[in-house]
């Protein structure tokens, strides 16, 4: 069980707090949904929640242990918004083996497998691929670490309505073993497979009906 209490984020060159009194649960084997418009603190409270940021006050509690960055990092692996841009490796096998060079063979083509990439050669250049592709390898790469809980950055942001409909998919199925974090200005077709939902607005956070929202909402919310 991820919890969240009271968390704030006030940088030192800001008036105002990016994140004001984050409160949040989300189960084991859950997708939780925030949607909120660009600069809304969405993606300031993936990186706190994957210990690359630290809050100004409040905590983030795992089964009732409350945990520090270096913990955070170990437990959780973030999917950027351009995974594209994070990609080292010079061919798929050597960006999966960044920081694990003993992985084998096996390892690696039950990853591929995992996020549906095991019909690509291993040696083909992550920055060839198509959009949805480097999702899905950007997944693999979190998903090799064994996580316990997935953050994803705007995950659908930029792709067509196939490759969108097959990362939900992949989602949904990922959902089964991980608990899953996803931050967005656009719900989509990700409501479906949303077990609980918030709004984060001006670093506020609020929960609602994510099958209310998705009987209502005939629009995506716009980017700021």
């Amino acid at each position: 069980m991820l919890y969240l209490r009271n968390l704030i984020y006030h940088p030192t060159a800001s008036s105002t707090s990016i994140l004001n009194c984050i409160n949040l649960d989300l189960a084991p084997q859950q997708l939780g949904l925030i949607i909120g418009p660009s600069g809304s603190g969405k993606s300031t409270l993936l990186e706190i929640l994957s210990g690359l940021a630290e809050p100004t006050s409040g905590a983030v509690f795992w089964r009732e242990e409350k945990l520090s960055a270096e913990q955070l990092q170990q437990l959780a692996g973030l999917v950027f918004q351009f995974p594209e841009r994070h990609f080292c490796g010079g061919s798929i096998l050597e960006e999966l083996r960044l920081g694990h060079p003993e992985l084998g063979s096996e390892q690696v083509r039950q990853a591929l497998q995992e996020v549906g990439l095991e019909h690509l050669s291993w040696s083909a250049s992550p920055h060839a691929l198509s959009g949805g592709q480097q999702r899905r390898l950007a997944l693999a790469v979190q998903l090799i670490r064994q996580p316990n809980l997935l953050l994803l950055d705007e995950p659908t942001a930029g792709l067509d309505w196939s490759m969108r409909r097959q990362l939900v998919s992949l989602l949904a199925k990922l959902k089964k073993d991980r608990t899953l974090l996803v931050v967005t200005h656009d719900a989509g077709d990700l409501l479906a497979i949303a077990d609980c939902c918030w709004s984060l607005n001006h670093g506020k956070l609020e929960a609602i009906d994510p099958y209310t929202l998705e009987s209502t909402v005939q629009q995506p919310l716009p980017a700021a």
